[in-house]
């Protein structure tokens, strides 16, 4: 165990106020494990938060350590912990339900309003280099599933709890709006369950490369053309209007050109999220049955996204482009907010900085 004072963590104060510290090592409570946090993720939202101090209502009052996509070593269980033991490698699932409510009794427990969830005020995050968490959602990591695999799994759910909503299937025509982490985690998953054609739009031509890398048939590199345009440059790649559209930016736009690209009665998921208020051709929507869902986070998918790691039907490898130790985590965060490669990966264990 390190010695008092040596548990470095990434604090946000306020907006643009951004800090090293030093906290005291956590006790693990009787349902709890203490973990040696090894690979934590940047993710947009903890940028967000670091920019702006705020994301809709969840405001940074506190200061609040950041961090939700990480792995680590179990070093102490609670007296009431008994699938876990000190040595493990497991992933961290970052929402935890604080009571069984409605949600949690329909298997839904990501809907539930009194959730604790990492780094989203007031909830402190895992980005440091001890950290206790719910012995409940902490999975153990097959010994041919790495660290930073086990950190990805926090995207890589985003992917799968939309695609599942989004009913990809044999043979699908899927249409991906964005290429970012979370563009990227959909068209794995969209390739893996099973689709025939991912098209894929972005700005950035070294971000749609990435998405050829991963897997997309088609990419497309959106300039100044509306969404009309878009969603016309989506057909004629696919030879047809697709099933599905997954829209991972919340830019108004994207989504009016995923209503518009999307087949007479397929799906548009809302993965992005983007200003409160959006105008969207609604009306085109409704008379063609485009069915408009929309996703928060995601549930039930450490299991699976472990087995699809472990089985290697999933790399999630190429996504990582950029590793920091943790003593340079500003550093890391300038990169992340420059748009620099796709996933910045801070590494919290100073003995070991392997994937």
């Amino acid at each position: 165990m390190a010695a008092p004072g040596q548990n470095l963590a990434v604090v946000v104060h306020r907006a643009g106020d951004l800090r090293l510290e030093n906290h005291p090592i956590p006790e693990p409570g009787p349902n709890e494990v203490l973990l040696r946090m090894h690979s934590v993720g940047i993710c947009g939202s903890d940028v967000h938060y670091w920019q702006h101090g705020r994301i809709g209502d969840f405001v940074v009052k506190n200061p609040m350590v950041l961090g939700h996509e990480a792995s680590g070593t179990v070093v102490k269980v609670g007296s009431g912990v008994t699938h876990l033991k000190p040595g493990d490698r497991v992933a961290v699932e970052p929402g935890v339900p604080r009571e069984m409510d409605e949600f949690c009794k329909t298997g839904r427990y990501n809907l539930s309003p009194t959730i604790f969830f990492c780094a989203t005020p007031p909830d402190n995050g895992n980005l440091c280099r001890y950290y206790k968490h719910s012995a409940s959602y902490c999975y153990k990591l097959p010994d041919n599933v790495t660290f930073e695999e086990g950190a990805l799994i926090e995207p890589l759910s985003v992917g799968i709890h939309a695609c599942k909503k989004a009913g990809v299937t044999l043979g699908s025509k899927v249409f991906v709006s964005g290429s970012g982490p979370i563009g990227l985690v959909n068209v794995l998953v969209a390739k893996m369950m099973g689709a025939a054609a991912v098209v894929i739009t972005d700005l950035s031509a070294s971000r749609l490369q990435k998405a050829k890398e991963v897997g997309a048939d088609f990419t497309i590199q959106v300039k100044n053309e509306t969404p009309q345009e878009v969603a016309s440059k989506v057909e004629s790649l696919l030879g047809c209007m697709p099933e599905i559209t997954i829209e991972c930016t919340g830019v108004q736009a994207c989504i009016q050109a995923g209503i518009y690209a999307t087949r007479s009665g397929g799906t548009l998921v809302l993965v992005g999220l983007g200003p409160e208020m959006v105008t969207v051709p609604i009306v085109n929507a409704a008379v063609r049955e485009v069915d408009i869902r929309g996703i928060f986070r995601y549930c039930n998918t450490w299991p699976v996204a472990i087995a699809l790691l472990a089985s290697k039907r999933i790399n999630v490898k190429p996504l990582v482009t950029h590793r920091f130790p943790l003593e340079k985590a500003l550093e890391a965060f300038e990169t992340t907010k420059r748009g620099e490669g796709v996933k910045v990966m801070l590494k919290c264990d100073p003995s070991d900085h392997n994937p």
